[in-house]
C-alpha cells in the first residue's frame, strides 16, 4: 500500500474524508445552530434541569470548555446525557449534539468521558443515541448517527451485535430510502427545468446571462452556486449527469445550459443525508468485526444496487470508497463479484469525469485481483474486468495525465493483469465469466459448434452452476438480449450432451424456454423456438437423416428445423 492510501486510511475518520465536507449542509447548519445560543437559565428556572446539569452545561458551554473536561469528565457525560433524555425541544437537542460532536471531533480520546460513564452506571453507551435515530428531525437523525460511528470506532470496544446489526440496517435503509428520494427530486427537477426553458424560448426572451430560475425543492435557502464557470452537462444526457460536476465546455455557454448548469448545484437533501450516511458507513468499514456485520445485513447489495441508479459523484465516491475498504478482507475480497461489482464500477468508470470516483475505483478493482487468497478467483475477477471492456478504459486513462501517482500505479498493475489474463484465456473461462456476469451478448463463443462440441459437458461441473444460473436468467432477465442468448445456450447444451434434455427438464429450464414461445420480443421467440425443437427431439442423427430424406424426396420442401441449429 502507497504512502498515500495509508495516509487516506489513517484520515479517515476525519472531515478530510471527502472534499466538500465543509461545504454540505449539515455542516452549514451545526454553524448556524452553534450560533442560537441556548438560554439554559430559563431551563433551570422552569426546574426542567437541576442545578448539577445547570452548573456543567453552562461550562462546556463556554470558552472553559477544554479546563472544564479536564477536571470534571464525568459529570460532563452524566449532563450531556441527562439532557438528550429530559429535554424535547428539537433545537436543544440539535445544539447539545453539535456540542457533544464537536468536542469528539476536536479530541477523539474524550469517547472514553462516555464510556466510562456507561460503565459506572452499567448502561449502554449507544442507547440514547440510537434513540434519536427514530426522531423525525433530519438534522438531529443525521447527527445522532455521525456520534454513534465516532463512539464505535473510536472507543475502547466494539460495539454489541443487537446495536450493531440495528445501526448498519438503519445506516442501509436511509441510503436506500434517500437514494430513491433523490432519483424522483432530479427526476422532477429537470422536468420543471425543461419546461420552463421551453417557456423562456416560447417567450422569446433570449437574454445572454443568468435569468436566476430557482428549481423550487422547498429547500431555496440551502441552494449553492459555486463561482465555477463551465461544466454544462449536454441536454440529452438528462439528469444522468446532473449534480455530478461534470467537465465539458469552457466556453461561455447558452442560455439553456447556463439553467441546466445552475440545477448541477442544486443542493437536494436526501443527497447531503445520503453523504452524512455515506460518512458514517466511510468509518465503520475500517473495523473488521463491522464488515462481516455489515454483509450480513446484505449491505453489499445495497451499495451495488444505489451506485447503479442516478447519484452524484459525491456519493458514488463515498460508497465506492466503502467497496474499497471491504476488499481488504482476503475473503471479502473473493465473494465481492458475486454481487456484480465488476461490471457496475466498470460503467461508473467509463463515464465518471472525477479523479477522484476513477481513482476509487482502480484501487477496488487492484484489490480485487491482490487480496485474493485463491488464484483462481482473481484469474476470474480479471476475466469479469477484460470482458467488461476495463482495459480499453486503461488505455483512455494511460493517455491522460493525473498528479496523482496511485492512479497511474494502478493503471499500470491492471493493464499488466488484464493483458496477461487476456493470453491465459480459454474459450470455457470467457463463457463461464460471461454466464456469471448475468450479461449474455453474442460473444464468438456461442456459435461456435467447435466450443460446443468440446465443452458441453463441462456445463455440468459444480452441480450444474453454469446452466442453473442459465435457467435462472430465463426466469428473472427482462432483456431480451440476455432471453435470446441463454434459451440458445440451453439448446445447444441440449444438442451437444447426450442426457442434456432430461438435465434441463429437473432444473425447469423446459418449461421456462416454452414460455418465452409467446415473448414479445421476435428474436427471443424465435430462439425459444429453436430451444424447444432441441428439446423435443430425441436423436439427433436419426433427425438429421430424416431431413436428408425429405430433402431428396421434397427439394422445395422447407426444412422441419431452421438451419440455425
Amino acid at each position: 500500500m502507497t504512502a498515500h492510501v495509508q495516509e487516506l486510511m489513517s484520515s479517515l475518520p476525519d472531515e478530510k474524508i471527502d472534499m466538500i465536507a465543509a461545504t454540505s449542509v449539515l455542516q452549514q447548519q451545526a454553524s448556524e445552530i452553534r450560533q442560537n445560543k441556548i438560554n439554559w437559565q430559563s431551563y433551570m428556572q422552569s426546574q426542567m434541569i437541576n442545578s448539577e446539569d445547570y452548573a456543567a452545561i453552562s461550562a462546556l458551554d463556554s470558552d472553559k470548555r477544554g479546563q472544564y473536561l479536564q477536571t470534571n469528565a464525568p459529570q460532563s457525560a452524566k449532563t450531556f446525557l441527562n439532557l438528550l433524555s429530559h429535554v424535547s425541544k428539537d433545537q436543544t437537542i440539535q445544539y447539545i449534539l453539535v456540542m457533544i460532536d464537536d468536542l469528539l471531533q476536536e479530541d477523539r480520546t474524550r469517547v472514553e468521558i462516555f464510556y466510562e460513564h456507561a460503565a459506572r452506571k452499567k448502561e449502554s453507551i449507544y442507547a440514547p443515541f440510537l434513540t434519536l435515530l427514530n426522531r423525525s428531525d433530519g438534522f438531529i437523525v443525521n447527527m445522532a448517527a455521525r456520534i454513534l460511528a465516532k463512539l464505535a470506532c473510536w472507543g475502547r470496544e466494539t460495539m454489541p451485535k443487537s446495536d450493531l446489526n440495528f445501526y448498519l440496517q438503519w445506516l442501509k435503509e436511509q441510503l436506500t430510502n434517500n437514494a430513491k428520494l433523490y432519483e424522483k427530486e432530479v427526476a422532477e427537477a429537470y422536468e420543471k427545468r425543461a419546461a420552463e426553458i421551453a417557456a423562456l424560448h416560447h417567450s422569446h426572451h433570449h437574454h445572454h446571462g443568468h435569468h436566476g430560475l430557482h428549481l423550487g425543492l422547498g429547500h431555496s435557502k440551502n441552494e449553492f452556486h459555486p463561482h465555477q464557470q463551465g461544466a454544462a452537462p449536454h441536454h440529452h444526457q438528462k439528469y444522468r449527469e446532473i449534480d455530478s460536476e461534470t467537465t465539458g465546455h469552457r466556453h461561455p455557454p447558452s442560455v439553456e445550459a447556463h439553467h441546466v448548469m445552475d440545477f448541477q448545484y442544486l443542493t437536494i437533501m436526501s443527497n447531503e443525508y445520503m453523504q452524512s450516511v455515506g460518512r458514517c458507513l466511510q468509518m465503520m468499514l475500517r473495523n473488521d468485526d463491522y464488515r462481516f456485520a455489515f454483509v450480513s445485513v446484505d449491505g453489499i447489495s445495497t451499495l451495488i444496487s444505489i451506485l447503479s441508479s442516478h447519484v452524484n459523484f459525491q456519493v458514488q465516491y463515498q460508497l465506492v470508497f466503502c467497496l474499497w475498504v471491504l476488499t481488504f478482507n482476503p475473503l471479502l475480497a473473493e465473494k465481492m463479484n458475486k454481487f456484480n461489482v465488476i461490471p457496475i464500477l466498470a460503467d461508473i468508470l467509463s463515464d465518471c469525469a472525477k479523479e477522484k470516483v476513477t481513482r476509487i475505483i482502480l484501487a477496488v478493482f487492484r484489490n480485487l485481483i491482490e487480496k485474493p487468497e485463491d488464484a483462481q478467483v482473481s484469474k476470474e475477477h480479471c476475466i469479469a474486468m477484460v470482458q467488461c471492456k476495463v482495459l480499453k478504459q486503461l488505455s483512455i486513462l494511460e493517455q491522460r495525465r493525473f498528479d496523482d501517482e496511485d492512479i497511474t500505479g494502478d493503471v499500470e498493475f491492471l493493464t499488466e493483469k488484464l493483458q496477461n489474463s487476456v493470453q491465459d484465456l480459454s474459450s470455457f473461462d470467457e463463457y463461464a465469466t460471461e454466464v456469471k456476469s448475468a450479461r449474455l451478448e453474442w460473444s464468438p463463443v456461442h456459435k461456435s459448434a467447435k466450443f460446443w462440441r468440446e465443452n458441453a459437458q463441462r456445463l455440468n461441473e459444480k452441480n450444474y452452476e453454469l446452466l442453473r444460473i442459465l435457467v435462472h436468467l430465463l426466469e428473472t432477465s427482462n432483456d431480451p438480449l440476455v432471453l435470446a442468448v441463454a434459451s440458445f445456450d440451453i439448446g445447444e447444451y441440449v444438442r451437444h450432451y447426450p442426457r442434456g434434455k432430461n438435465v434441463i427438464e429437473q432444473l425447469g429450464g423446459k418449461q421456462l424456454v416454452m414460455q418465452l414461445l409467446s415473448h414479445e420480443d421476435p428474436n427471443v421467440r424465435y430462439e425459444a423456438l429453436l430451444a424447444v425443437q432441441k428439446l423435443m427431439v430425441h436423436n439427433w442423427e436419426y433427425l438429421g437423416k430424416q431431413l436428408e430424406k425429405e430433402t431428396e424426396t421434397k427439394p422445395s420442401g422447407p426444412a422441419a428445423i431452421s438451419g440455425k441449429a
